[in-house]
This record gives structure tokens, C-alpha cells and sequence, in this order.
């Protein structure tokens, strides 16, 4: 009994083991947006002879042919064309296609085999054609990319450089100055001491003599670059030519914290200004740059190409279309395939054929099943979330990954992968399939509300507050129960700060 279980254990390991590959490159080929999937199809095109793009047939090829079956007299015609498309469930025929244990991943002699691969008859070597026409268009479409790309923009230590060069400084203060630049984070903070840029100048150099070049620094735009800490930059920015520069420094150097907290009367018991100047003075910082250096910062592209478009049907609803019609059909060439099953080479040319043919139909069958689950996830996605798409946000209904995997008949992670950076085209606009993904509450008569909506309430009743006597998070929560909607103080807290929403306390305005 103990034997007959090893064994079973033993087999089922290694089916694990020759399926992971072709399960990994699935979940890939899953997870991966449109633009991503273009990139691998294009770069598979050029490492794997054996993938065609069937756009690029010559005449009279481009037509998919079903392959006839082996033992068909047209099956081993010379007549059939140099490629063969794949059904859904293709797989390599045995037992000639059986491959070694390592079949599905590129192994340490994949370079050896390519040098092989093409010393073989020339009568197979024209189809390897079509991948040298794909990488040449890639490479066209790439170096056009390139030529029509905006240049880079300037960094803040572009900007901070071009502006030392016009000063006259020592070939030293220059290095050190140079030093100080370099190590200003995102922010445009200096992110080291100044022990560290003196050892880096040399021991003769002192912390006082960096402090110096630092000061120099710290002249240049923007405005409160190369502070230490927040205090500093900003008083940095603040020059005698301020309105209420006397006041704003003493709020600066002193009261940040207050001023945080909304501690307007203890500002005003300590600094002897007014509610009214304290107020102004609180607005003049608030205009002061807390990050002089993100305005360099490199922002990521917004443009966002949709995967998923909605088409309206009459009777209501809507029919989800997964947009991938830009990528190419592909199919696998007939006369390697044949090659590959036939007697005519042995060894490693064999096995690399066999590789590559399994590479290319595993390839086919992840595309197809990527289009076929993808819009699947999409469908239910958008039939449970109808009412938003119709009506707006308030009507979001809770629903979570699971719900989708069961009714799919997937695992959540499957949901997880299909979702991940995709976006939707909506009557509403533009949407990350995520953002249909939503825990909720109960409320009191028996229905559900998302979260999401709670977070807009919420906003909504600071909003409407009296900012003299604004709403504690025990108030909030009193306010909810008096809507049938029943949560707790902590979860208020929780969105609130989620919603960078200050306390009461600081939300509170003085009356001038």
C-alpha cells in the first residue's frame, strides 16, 4: 500500500514538473497588457524559426490550412505550404516529439543548436526568412520610436549643474558642490551629511569648509533646494522681500508642529499675533514649495490604451471585446514541423527543432487562452457592475475576486493575473478592471454597500460640516447609523486618514 502511494505521489510530482513551464508561460502570457504581449510575440518571431507570422506568408500561404491527418496521401504531399496553422489543443505528436526533461525552457546549448539549426538543407532554410523580415520590421518600428521620442528632459541635476558652471568656484568647491548635487533625493533634500561629502573631498577638508560650498548651493533655483529637513527649506524661500517675512520665520522655526495640529490659539498665546495674522501667515507657507525637486521628478506616461471596449445591446447590458486585433496570427511552420517529427536528423538538431516547435504551439495556445479567459472575467465583471457603468460611482456594488473564480470556475489567482493592467473603455470613461473589485457592509434593511461608496459619504458629511464645530469620528459613525448604514469608529478613522481628511481638531477654523 505504502509502495502504490509513493508511486502515485511520484507521478503526480512529475506531472507538475512537465506542466509548470507550460503553466508559467500561461499565467504570463495572461497577466501581460496588450503592449507587453506585442513585444513578446515580436521578440518570440525572431528567436524561434519555427513561428510564423502568417500576415507575412508569401502569396498563396496566408490562407490557415487544416492539417490533414497523417495517415492522409495529402498530409506528405510536396505540394502543401511551408506552414501550418495550430488548433486550440495542439501538441506535439509522440512518440517522435517525446522531448528530454528540460523541453519548454532554453537551455545552456541553445547557441550550439542554433549553429546546427542552420547547416541543415537549404530547402528548409527559406522559411527562417520570415523571422529575419520580423526582426527587420521590428527594428524599423523601433528606430522610428526612437527618432520621433521626445528628448529626455532635464533632471534637477541638469538644472542644479548648468547654473554652477557660470559661478566662480575652486576646482575644489566645484568637486564638493558637484558632490552635494548628486546626492539630492527626489525631494531636492540632501540625503547626506556633511562629514560624509568633507571625507569625500579629503581629509583636509572640514565639515565648516562643506557648509560653506552648501550655503552656495542652497543660492540656486529652485528656491529651497539642498535643505536638510522641511524647517529649512522652506525657510529657505522665505525672503526679506516676504510679506510677514518676520512672522513667517517665527512660524517656520517654532510652530510647524501647531500649525499642523491647528493649534491656532496656543500660536497665538506664544507668538502674540493675532488669529487673523496667524491665518495669513499660515497661507503664505502653504504656498511655499515643501518639494523643490519633484518638479524634475520624470512622470509616469498617462496615455492609456483600453483592453476592453463595451458594446451596448438592446435589450440592455453590455457585450464585453477584448482589443487585440493588433496582434498578428501566427502559425507554425509545416516544413520544420514535418522536419521535426521526421528520421532525417538525429541528435541535438532534433531536439532542437522539437523545442522550438513545442515553444511555438505552447505560445499559441497561452494567446488563445489568454483572449478566451480574459473576456470571460471581463463579461461577469461587467454584467455584476452594471448598475455602475449606467447610473455612477454611488451605484458600485461590493464584489470580490472570488465571486468572478467561482463562477469562472478558476482560482482567484487566475482573476488576480486577468485584471492586473487591464483597463476598460466605459460609457463613463476609462477604468482599471481593478476598480470594479470592492469589500462593503451591510446595511440595516438587508442590502450591501461598497466601501468605496462609504469613503464618499464620508467625504461627502466633512464637506457639509460646520468647520467652527466640525464632526468627530464618533459623530460620523452616528451620522451613518442614521442612514441604516452600521460601522465602526476605527474603520472612519481608517478612510478618513486614507482620504488625507485632517482630525476635527485640525479641520477646525478660528474665527478671525
Amino acid at each position: 500500500m505504502s509502495m502504490r502511494m509513493d508511486l502515485s505521489q511520484n507521478m503526480r510530482a512529475e506531472m507538475r514538473m512537465k506542466m509548470a513551464p507550460r503553466m508559467i508561460q500561461s499565467m504570463e502570457i495572461l497577466q501581460m497588457p496588450l503592449m507587453a504581449l506585442q513585444d513578446k510575440i515580436d521578440q518570440e518571431l525572431t528567436d524561434n524559426p519555427l513561428l510564423l507570422n502568417l500576415d507575412e506568408a508569401e502569396p498563396g500561404e496566408a490562407e490557415p490550412v487544416v492539417s490533414e491527418p497523417s495517415n492522409s496521401p495529402e498530409a506528405n504531399g510536396d505540394d502543401s505550404p511551408d506552414f501550418e496553422p495550430v488548433p486550440e489543443s495542439a501538441a506535439i505528436d509522440a512518440p517522435d516529439a517525446a522531448l528530454p526533461d528540460s523541453a519548454g525552457s532554453e537551455s545552456s546549448t541553445t547557441d550550439d543548436y542554433e549553429d546546427d539549426f542552420y547547416d541543415l538543407d537549404d530547402r528548409f532554410r527559406e522559411t527562417s526568412s520570415l523571422s529575419r523580415s520580423a526582426l527587420d520590421e521590428l527594428s524599423e518600428r523601433r528606430y522610428e520610436a526612437l527618432m520621433n521620442a521626445a528628448d529626455r528632459p532635464p533632471t534637477l541635476q541638469d538644472h542644479l549643474e548648468e547654473q554652477l558652471a557660470l559661478l566662480d568656484l575652486s576646482e575644489a568647491d566645484q568637486k564638493m558642490a558637484r558632490f552635494v548635487i548628486n546626492n539630492l533625493d527626489e525631494r531636492g533634500y540632501l540625503s547626506v551629511s556633511l562629514h560624509e561629502i568633507a571625507r569625500e573631498a579629503g581629509h583636509a577638508v572640514s565639515p565648516l569648509e562643506v557648509e560653506q560650498v552648501l550655503k552656495i548651493v542652497q543660492t540656486l533655483d529652485p528656491p529651497g533646494v539642498a535643505a536638510r529637513d522641511l524647517r529649512e527649506c522652506l525657510l529657505l524661500q522665505v525672503t526679506d522681500e516676504h510679506p510677514m517675512a518676520s512672522a513667517l520665520r517665527i512660524l517656520i522655526e517654532r510652530h510647524l508642529e501647531d500649525i499642523q495640529h491647528n493649534r491656532l490659539p496656543l500660536i497665538e498665546k506664544r507668538t502674540g499675533l493675532s488669529i487673523a495674522e496667524i491665518k495669513e501667515a499660515i497661507d503664505q507657507i502653504r504656498r511655499l514649495d515643501p518639494r523643490p525637486g519633484a518638479r524634475f521628478a520624470a512622470t509616469p506616461n498617462s496615455f492609456v490604451i483600453p483592453d476592453f471596449t463595451l458594446e451596448p445591446l438592446e435589450g440592455g447590458g453590455y457585450k464585453v471585446h477584448l482589443v487585440d486585433d493588433s496582434l498578428p496570427p501566427l502559425g507554425v511552420s509545416r516544413a520544420y514541423a514535418r522536419l521535426a517529427r521526421s528520421k532525417q536528423i538525429e541528435g541535438k538538431d532534433r531536439e532542437y527543432l522539437q523545442r522550438k516547435l513545442q515553444s511555438a504551439r505552447w505560445l499559441i495556445e497561452a494567446i488563445e487562452q489568454r483572449h478566451t479567459t480574459l473576456t470571460r472575467v471581463a463579461q461577469e465583471i461587467v454584467d455584476h457592475q452594471r448598475k455602475f457603468i449606467d447610473f455612477g460611482d454611488e451605484f458600485l456594488e461590493p464584489l470580490k475576486m472570488q465571486q468572478i473564480a467561482d463562477i469562472i470556475g478558476v482560482h482567484v489567482t487566475t482573476i488576480s493575473r486577468a485584471v492586473d493592467d487591464k483597463w476598460i473603455a466605459t460609457p463613463r470613461g476609462i477604468y482599471p478592471l481593478k476598480r470594479f473589485f470592492t469589500g462593503g457592509t451591510t446595511t440595516d434593511d438587508g442590502g450591501e454597500l461598497a466601501w468605496d461608496i462609504v469613503k464618499q459619504k464620508l467625504t461627502e458629511m466633512i464637506a457639509k460640516e460646520d468647520k467652527s464645530k466640525p464632526l468627530s469620528d464618533e459623530e460620523i459613525v452616528n451620522a451613518f447609523k442614521a442612514e441604516g448604514i452600521t460601522i465602526a469608529r476605527r474603520t472612519v478613522t481608517k478612510y478618513r486618514e486614507a482620504l488625507h481628511i485632517p482630525s476635527s481638531r485640525q479641520r477646525k477654523q478660528y474665527e478671525s
